[in-house]
């Protein structure tokens, strides 16, 4: 029988709710011994519901307990920082929410800690465990559709964020295009230069707090491909994730999934279901595989398969789009990096 990993949540707000229940429920491999919140009936709530019987709300009376190897950190962007230095320091493994912070200071000092102190740091860029999205990525890897040409990723909320989300996340580009930036290394490669544009078409009150919800943004890969993210947050029609990289040899793309693949004709045309409305519900898998191989490179002393690099080119192509948008012009990556 297989050893299994002691984990801790640190955050049970809507994310860390979900790690701690996929723990508990759905990784075998993991055993879920604390949560901390310092809003701590909140985190009471989550243990009595997942009966863990440890419950703290200061996150550093986890950190002398030598019997927990990882702690999941889910608090709010701006504490991720300084959370994780001192769970580095006490010689704990991290799997992280992105972003790791909203500057680029931060993470390096962070990622300094973490490096220095050796243990594993995994972020938490749940699509790239999304089988569909990983199925195109072993067809681009494999060389089977010959050299990647172009890349297009269409990536659309249903509806936006409340205006008092949007002053605090970092804006669109670090907020919602950052998954897609890290889809794109993923998929292709390192990107060299990034150009955005970008409205307010959809939210008004966006425009009040200096954020966008509707954007394009193009890029140039370091391998000569060329690459089209369109972001909105708000397509009415449901939760729109497609991706699709065109190559010398071929194509490959995964297309939205939908509730049923049923389809009912009628004289009226053809309807299929409904997408999804919910991130959540898009990438409910994922949540869960992420967290199961970050547990699994613990147990077993693996490399985990989203680095704290990872983690920063995310952010730092966030950066480039938000000086290329402001300036109106293309932006080399080296000029933020």
């Amino acid at each position: 029988m297989l050893r299994r990993v002691n984990i801790a949540v640190i955050g049970t707000g809507r994310m860390g709710s979900v790690h701690a229940r996929n723990i508990a429920r759905q990784i075998p491999e993991a055993n879920l011994v604390a949560v901390c919140d310092i809003r701590l009936e909140v985190a009471q709530a989550v243990a009595a519901e997942l009966g863990v019987t440890r419950v703290v709300r200061d996150y550093r009376d986890l950190l002398t307990d030598a019997s927990i190897e990882a702690i999941l950190i889910a608090t709010n962007t701006d504490t991720h920082a300084f959370i994780m230095k001192d769970v580095a320091r006490a010689g704990k493994h991290i799997f992280c929410e992105k972003p790791l912070a909203l500057d680029l200071a931060s993470i390096d000092d962070a990622l300094a800690v973490v490096e220095q102190a050796g243990v594993k740091l995994q972020v938490g860029f749940n699509r790239r465990f999304d089988k569909s999205f990983q199925r195109v990525h072993d067809l681009v890897a494999s060389g089977e559709i010959g050299r990647p040409c172009i890349l297009r990723i269409a990536s659309r909320d249903p509806e936006p964020p409340s205006v008092e989300y949007a002053r605090t996340s970092g804006g669109m580009f670090l907020d919602m295009t950052i998954h897609d930036f890290d889809m794109a290394r993923y998929q292709v490669g390192e990107i060299v230069e990034v150009y955005a544009i970008g409205d307010v078409l959809v939210a008004p009150d966006y425009a009040t707090v200096g954020d966008l919800d509707t954007n394009i943004v193009t890029l140039k890969f370091a391998n000569g491909a060329l690459g089209v993210i369109d972001n909105s947050r708000q397509a009415v029609y449901g939760y729109d994730q497609r991706l699709e990289v065109f190559g010398s040899n071929g194509i490959a793309f995964a297309e939205n999934e939908r509730e049923n693949v049923a389809v009912k004709g009628s004289q009226d045309g053809y309807h299929s279901a409904r997408l999804p409305y919910f991130f959540m519900n898009r990438y409910a898998s994922c949540y869960v595989e992420e967290v199961r191989q970050f547990v699994e490179c613990v147990r077993d002393d693996k490399p985990t398969p989203v680095t704290g690099v990872d983690g920063r080119m995310a952010v730092v192509l966030g950066y480039a789009a938000w000086k290329s948008y402001r300036e109106n012009r293309p932006v080399k990556v080296s000029e933020v990096a």
